[in-house]
């Protein structure tokens, strides 16, 4: 039986709610407690009835396992969550993003008691990160001209423009490949080129708000971690899962047409080897940019005309390149046209050329792409190179996943089915595939219905009689 005991302070009353149950390993009783104040004003009569009610509510939630005293913050248990998963084998980028989005949600709700968070909160919260300032990013730039090419002319090291630009030298290295750099860096870098930062840079303004699907991936984090604490009855229920977050629009595939194809082909042909190879990969593969960097000579198969998807190449400032399983965990073989391993073999031997050429400095990493050292590349140096090589050809804007979606929609278009499709593509379920070409997937059965209809319902047209 519960025990009520009403306190009257200086804003106004409360009742200190007591249920004893069991005892612990010395013997004494374990007793639990909870606070009730009314949230509205309430007659004497009205305020012992709800206040018993409350009473009631506690004592079964503790007859049921609920330790709904519990006194942790949502920060603690977040903090004891993520050691769960990283015990558990999650994929290190995923902890790193789970990490990235805990920079938002802690400051927000992180004091609050797990048994105090309320749908209410979590859409507070989500309807906070809709409005101008939630965003940590500012303006970025990124090159438009050839810098390594320029450092060169200038007789210059990056280790140099470094120091007279006041910044780190893998500021200008990523500078270089490419990659975008804070405005004020690049604008740095060019006062100490004597350029204007607009000859060298192109400026990406940065969205002071977070769009409706990074404000979902804040919303899922929350509800994985509340679902724990469900699972180990710290909470009667799962605030997140009736909260109301937004909802994203879904994002329309980036995939090339034929014509756009034949002209990227066509100015591969004078680019190096290399890089050909690679592009030629991610549009016959459609792997993913890092399983096609994660390739080792031992997973290509040339008697079979194949290769084996295990190892998915990686990079994160804390840890560097990096191996992982695939994103799905999964082993895959992927068929090869001929064509494809005809420049496997030329690539080949430019390989070995290259291993002899560097003697000692070369490191046997058996990786396919690799530094003139034998080390393996970094998988964002693909997405700065297409990007230079589209500028340079005139081409439109190339980025690795557009191969992927390019290659699934030539496929579905051609009447494959979807089931070999996401086979290839390694999607943990079909049901991935067709969510993501549900659009092309329309398209393929609309024509479906027309050639059925052309052969069934359509009886051909009889030729006129001379």
């Amino acid at each position: 039986m519960a025990n009520i005991k009403r306190i009257d302070g200086k804003n106004g009353p409360s009742f200190k709610i007591t249920v004893t149950k069991g005892r612990d390993m010395t013997g004494k009783q374990i007793r639990h407690y909870k606070t009730w104040t009314p949230d509205h004003p309430m007659t004497e009569r009205q305020m012992e009835k709800e206040a018993q009610r409350a009473a009631f509510a506690f004592e079964r939630e503790i007859e049921l396992g609920y330790q709904a005293d519990n006194r942790q913050t949502f920060a603690e248990y977040a903090k004891y969550v993520l050691e769960l998963k990283e015990r558990a084998g999650d994929k290190r980028r995923t902890l790193d993003r789970y990490e990235e989005l805990l920079r938002r949600i802690l400051p927000a709700i992180g004091h609050i008691k797990l048994v105090d968070l309320r749908p209410q909160h979590l859409n507070a919260f989500y309807k906070s990160l809709g409005e101008e300032g939630a965003s940590y990013k500012g303006d970025k730039a990124h090159t438009c001209v050839d810098l390594p090419a320029l450092l060169k002319e200038r007789r210059l090291s990056r280790a140099k423009v470094a120091e007279a630009a006041g910044t780190s030298p893998t500021t200008i290295t990523a500078a270089c490949q490419g990659k975008r750099v804070e405005l004020s860096s690049a604008q740095a870098i060019a006062q100490v080129l004597g350029q204007d930062v607009g000859r060298l840079f192109q400026v990406d303004k940065g969205d002071s708000t977070l769009s409706n699907k990074t404000i979902l991936e804040h919303h899922r984090l929350i509800r994985t971690i509340l679902a724990q604490a469900e699972r180990e009855m710290l909470v009667p229920y799962n605030a997140a899962a009736k909260a109301t977050p937004p909802k994203a629009a879904p994002k329309e595939v980036n995939y090339f047409q034929v014509d756009d194809i034949i002209r990227i082909r066509a100015a591969l042909e004078c680019e190096p080897l290399k890089w050909k190879v690679i592009t030629h990969l991610l549009l016959i593969t459609g792997c993913r940019r890092g399983e096609v960097m994660g390739l080792r000579w031992s997973r290509i198969d040339f008697g079979n005309h194949q290769i084996r998807i295990d190892t998915n190449l990686l990079y994160s400032p804390k840890r560097g390149i990096y191996e992982d399983t695939t994103k799905t965990s999964t082993v895959r073989f992927i068929k090869l046209p001929a064509e494809t391993m005809s420049l496997l073999k030329q690539y080949r031997g430019w390989y070995l050329e290259q291993r002899l050429k560097n003697g000692d400095r070369w490191h046997d990493t058996d990786f396919l792409f690799v530094k003139d050292n034998g080390e393996p590349m970094s998988p964002d140096g693909i997405t700065a190179w297409l990007r230079k090589f589209s500028m340079r050809h005139d081409l439109p804007h190339i980025n690795p996943h557009a191969f992927r979606h390019t290659m699934a929609s030539i496929l579905i278009s051609e009447g494959k089915d979807v089931v070999s499709v996401s086979k290839r593509l390694g999607h943990a379920k079909v049901s991935t595939t067709t969510d993501i070409y549900s659009h092309i997937i329309r398209q393929a059965d609309e024509q479906a219905s027309e050639c059925l209809a052309d052969v069934l319902l359509r009886p051909p047209q009889k030729k006129a009689s001379r």
